[in-house]
């Protein structure tokens, strides 16, 4: 595979950069340059999204002297798949190689009736919550849009049939922190000249960014709304996710409020940490008040060393006592524990792996 443009903060050439409609405009522009027949247009912008192709190379229906053009012109770039591993439960963990070196994560989680992808919006993340191992790494950069975007082109490329159905922004980095290219990210993933999923099918996960969640409350699709919350008050909230101090519960909440749709509370339980009956009442408050889903999450144990993870028994105890003040509460079940399924885990333990390989041995 080829490799991807270069970080977010340089200008890239490429089309996959661009919303659908940007990216119609640029080819037209560049067709009647070329006094090329119209049609030609649609017949290119397809090639980005809705049926698109590793290289202009491979899209057969062209001549062959366009498509030489095209790939100076307009350059394709992919990710790289660094590693694949695949659970028993058939859960699928990526690892992509960037342009400049850095690596970033995507799962697909499969199920019955639908093909859920976690995507990464940022390489690392400054966030340091204590029970994500993508916090230790740091943050390293920004993700262009294209970038984001191909951990779903790259999937479609190479095994069509599993084209996501639902797509979350819940891998690596915090999406709102990266919010001008996951805006557009959005549009890619949800125009039918895109990838054409259903709004309500692509969800962003934040940890309460007040004002990447005032931009996002104000766009008109019916896109899903999930807050990190892990913990019900500002003291214990503050002991597991640092940002906190800077975006605290009472201000999230309120920006919650805001999007009008319905939300998600995304809840990992850690033993001692977050899930006493007291915890569970309080949360229930926060619910009540925003109508919210809360996902109950059990702790990956691989990614946060050091905490321990809430007993199945008291997990469903907790559960119980949302329903029975009227909270809608689902237990999530833990994917792809036989791999290196938690956020971050895959590139750690790839990053360990090459750190040992590169140590010199006794005597060198």
């Amino acid at each position: 595979m080829t490799e991807s443009a270069v970080p977010s903060d340089a200008k890239s050439p490429t089309l996959l950069d661009l919303a659908p409609a940007e990216a119609k405009v640029r080819l037209q522009a560049w067709v009647e340059a070329k006094q090329l027949p119209r049609f030609r247009t649609e017949q290119l912008l397809r090639r980005l999204w809705v049926a698109p192709v590793g290289s202009w190379q491979e899209a057969t229906e062209l001549p062959l002297a366009l498509r030489t053009e095209l790939d100076a012109t307009f350059p394709l770039p992919r990710l790289t798949l660094a590693t694949r591993e695949q659970s028993a439960d058939g859960t699928r963990k990526y690892l992509w190689h960037l342009a400049d070196g850095e690596l970033i994560e995507s799962v697909l989680i499969p199920t019955a009736s639908r093909r859920t992808l976690c995507i990464s919006s940022q390489s690392g993340c400054a966030l340091g919550c204590v029970f994500c191992a993508t916090g230790t790494m740091g943050f390293r950069r920004n993700l262009t849009a294209h970038e984001i975007a191909a951990q779903v082109r790259e999937i479609v490329l190479t095994t069509p049939e599993d084209k996501p159905t639902n797509v979350v922004f819940m891998g690596m980095g915090e999406p709102l922190l990266n919010w001008p290219a996951v805006d557009t990210t959005l549009t890619i993933l949800n125009d039918p000249e895109g990838f054409g999923i259903g709004a309500r099918h692509i969800t962003v996960s934040t940890v309460g960014i007040i004002p990447g969640m005032e931009a996002f409350a104000a766009r008109p699709e019916q896109f899903r709304l999930a807050i990190s919350l892990h913990a019900p008050t500002t003291e214990k909230r503050r002991v597991l996710m640092p940002v906190e101090k800077k975006y605290d519960l009472t201000a999230v909440l309120a920006a919650a409020e805001l999007f009008e749709r319905r939300v998600t509370f995304e809840y990992v339980l850690i033993a001692g940490k977050n899930d006493s009956d007291a915890d569970a009442d309080a949360l229930a408050t926060h619910a009540r008040r925003l109508s919210a889903l809360v996902n109950l999450l059990p702790l990956h144990p691989g990614g946060a060393p050091g905490l321990t993870p809430t007993t199945p028994d008291r997990i469903s105890a907790f559960a119980d006592r949302l329903r029975d003040r009227g909270i809608e509460a689902a237990i999530r079940r833990s994917r792809g524990l036989d791999i290196n399924a938690a956020c971050g885990q895959l590139r750690t333990a790839v990053e360990k792996k090459q750190r040992r390989n590169a140590a010199p041995t006794v005597g060198e």
